[in-house]
């Protein structure tokens, strides 16, 4: 079964004990945003990312007021259930302690059709569609923007000149950098400090580490390599714990192994996006065999 977990006692769970639960839809998930705003009104503004296919808006977090602007985005995938409920754990977290000079924006549920109907895709221009290979990228893409949710994504970060991204997903360990396309030509300039900048999110967790297309599989269109690609963002893809749909006792464990880690990583963040983001490798089309698209 689904679980979700009640903002008033996230940290709780962070220290191990129970956590209770509430019912399963993006409504609950409003429920726990405006929760943190009304708890942490000097630390915690809502916003609106943008209208989605499913007709709702897109809700998200805007926590603490620092010049340097970062973000975390959960539940591309709508069936990615425990990517949502550390997202809220995280939030929960910097509500109570925001990272010094930054502004962090949590967006819990980015495909909210797919989450209320417990599928991993999103309808959008009149079919199913997979939100992250809905972005253009070097080696191509299923979209690109054929969805509401990733052209508002994108405008997003673009507009406040986010610097490092971290996107939550379920489920396979790891937590992976650019680039995750279909090339044999996967290193970039800054192969040491993602390196680096990975093993700090991983401390608890002990998650693989390394390179997106190595570590897990090729997938092209995806927001980590879009947004280093087209901006030079330093984007870090978690693919979190062992089942899309984890037991609470799970989900515990993810609270409890992956917000340190992200409070970490987002503590050492770099002030400006990376300058040498360019591919100019060679994509090689054989490879896109490889993305397994799973379920």
């Amino acid at each position: 079964m689904r679980v979700s977990i009640i903002a008033s006692i996230l940290f709780v769970c962070l220290a191990g004990t129970a956590s209770a639960k509430i019912s399963e839809s993006y409504t609950d998930v409003k429920n726990v945003m405006s929760d943190l705003a009304q708890k942490y009104p000097s630390n915690v503004q809502k916003f609106e990312l943008g209208a989605s296919d499913s007709g709702e808006t897109i809700l998200g977090l805007k926590i603490g007021s620092g010049p340097l602007k970062n973000l975390l985005v959960a539940t591309h995938h709508g069936n990615e259930y425990g990517s949502t409920e550390v997202a809220l754990g995280f939030a929960k977290s910097i509500a109570e302690n925001p990272i010094k000079g930054q502004t962090l924006y949590v967006i819990p549920v980015l495909n909210i059709g797919g989450y209320n109907d417990h599928n991993r895709y999103e309808m959008g221009a009149g079919s199913s569609r997979d939100p992250n290979r809905d972005y253009p990228g070097p080696c191509g893409t299923e979209g690109p923007f054929k969805l509401k949710s990733t052209h508002a994504l994108a405008n997003f970060v673009d507009k406040e000149g986010i610097v490092t991204s971290a996107t939550l997903h379920t489920y396979y360990p790891a937590v992976a950098y650019p680039w995750g396309i279909s090339s044999q030509d996967l290193k970039t300039p800054y192969e040491e400090f993602f390196k680096t900048f990975t093993a700090l999110a991983a401390q608890e967790s002990h998650y693989a580490t390394g390179n997106s297309t190595e570590l897990i599989y090729p997938a092209d269109g995806t927001y980590e390599d879009y947004t280093f690609w087209k901006h030079g963002m330093w984007s870090i893809l978690f693919e979190l714990g062992y089942s899309h749909d984890p037991s609470q006792s799970d989900v515990d464990t993810l609270l409890a192994v992956n917000v340190p880690g992200l409070r970490r990583m987002f503590e050492n963040s770099p002030q400006q996006r990376a300058e040498n983001h360019a591919f100019t490798g060679k994509c090689d089309v054989r490879m896109k065999s490889r993305d397994r698209h799973d379920e």
